[in-house]
């Protein structure tokens, strides 16, 4: 009744931390499938929209500095 991997309690940070690991390329298979139940799929769309802004933002201000 009380298996964790079945309770589903979404989690705003833990999408964070997913999409983190996967912009690196690099993840355990069964944390991948633990935080799978623990996040929504509209949470991680979100979140890895506004991650993808803020890398490709933070590398035009690298560039821009280095550039000037």
């Amino acid at each position: 009744m009380n298996d964790p991997t079945t309770t589903r309690n979404p989690s705003l940070l833990r999408a964070f931390i997913m999409v983190a690991w996967s912009f690196m390329g690099i993840r355990k298979g069964a944390e991948h499938r633990q935080d799978l139940t623990m996040v929504t799929p509209k949470q991680i769309v979100i979140v890895g929209v506004v991650s993808g802004l803020l890398f490709v933002m933070l590398l035009a201000m690298v560039v821009t500095i280095v550039t000037s």
